[in-house]
């Protein structure tokens, strides 16, 4: 791998840590909804179950871990950490992109995760524009096998590639590659967003082309024009990032958008999700898994134990929910008329 793309991806880490990467008033929506609590549940507590399924897939819960990094030394402590904690608790887990995992082999390991998680569904992360540069259904092939992941999701992220150095711009006509990989192709293939969110008339577009699940990955969290502006050397593109701190849908308005017009599609949400409060209600609007990302990354620098930690919580907060409405399964909270708007 290239040393530009290495020391990219650590810049990632450190800003993402350490900077204010988020906007000043864009939100996800969801601190805008709220249960109605149900004050005699006449369920018991212990006979919550928050299994889940998706995509044929048997999951213990309804919770990712969010493509973050990979491709660096401490991207690999990073995964590593994770995929023991998805492994204990259940949780699905997506990879950062991995495009670096084919230009040079120097952290392949960072990727390369499967045996610290055997029984749960491997998420592979590429960037769709690769398409425009070079990369094929031999290049995606290549990385299943590598990583042992159980589906493939391609990362759209426009505005990001704008900001950052010698990003690759060039989106045009990836629409009808992406449903060329679909056709030929072993494992479902997804698409996702980095933290603008997906609308439904793109999703609708993206199922039409065959693509088997969304990740709406909406505002309201990281904001990467703003990681990229700390990266920026160009003033220009520095300033102009500003511009975009507070773009995109908000996560809980793409999870309405995306299922309003796409009643049956397989849908993660993630963006900004905090608790398992969040998930909750990003399961009432319409979603089938719930995605965290920095909200963790933070522990999975330090310790699977302490990534095992935040789960806990996480998992406590959601069945905590399902008690207060009255809840016993995933699929009553989907279908529960105890979410409301404020």
């Amino acid at each position: 791998m290239s040393n530009s793309i290495e020391q990219r991806k650590s810049q990632h880490i450190k800003i993402t840590l350490n900077e204010k990467v988020t906007g000043e008033s864009i939100t996800t929506g969801l601190e805008t909804f709220t249960f109605v609590h149900n004050a005699l549940p006449e369920i018991d507590f212990d006979e919550i179950s928050i299994d889940t399924g998706f995509l044929g897939y048997e999951c213990k819960t309804p919770f990712l871990i969010s493509s973050m990094t990979g491709g660096t030394a401490f991207a690999e402590t990073i995964n590593r950490n994770l995929a023991v904690a998805a492994q204990e608790r259940g949780w699905a887990l997506a990879l950062g992109s991995t495009r670096a995992l084919l230009d040079n082999d120097g952290h392949s390991s960072s990727f390369l995760v499967r045996k610290y998680a055997p029984n749960v569904p491997i998420i592979a992360n590429l960037g769709a524009v690769q398409f425009n540069y070079g990369f094929g259904v031999d290049e995606c092939r290549k990385i299943i096998e590598l990583t042992e992941a159980d589906m493939l999701v391609l990362h759209l992220n426009s505005i990001q590639e704008v900001i950052q150095e010698k990003g690759d711009t060039n989106f045009k006509g990836l629409l009808k590659k992406i449903e060329q990989l679909c056709s030929t192709f072993e494992v479902p293939i997804g698409v996702k967003e980095v933290g603008w969110g997906i609308d439904g008339q793109t999703a609708n577009r993206l199922m039409n082309a065959g693509v088997s699940f969304i990740d709406v990955a909406g505002a309201g969290g990281t904001s990467w024009s703003q990681v990229e502006k700390f990266r920026a050397k160009d003033r220009i593109k520095r300033i102009a990032a500003e511009a975009f701190s507070e773009w995109g849908i908000p996560t809980s308005e793409s999870i309405r958008l995306v299922r309003e017009r796409n009643g049956e599609c397989p849908l993660i949400a993630s963006g900004g999700i905090m608790t398992g409060l969040d998930a909750a209600k990003a399961i009432g609007l319409g979603a089938d898994l719930v995605g965290f990302g920095r909200s963790i990354l933070k522990e999975a620098t330090q310790s699977a134990e302490d990534v095992l930690e935040v789960m806990e919580i996480r998992e406590m907060e959601l069945r905590m929910t399902l008690f207060g409405i009255g809840a016993l399964t995933i699929h009553e909270l989907k279908n529960t008329p105890r979410l409301k708007k404020l």
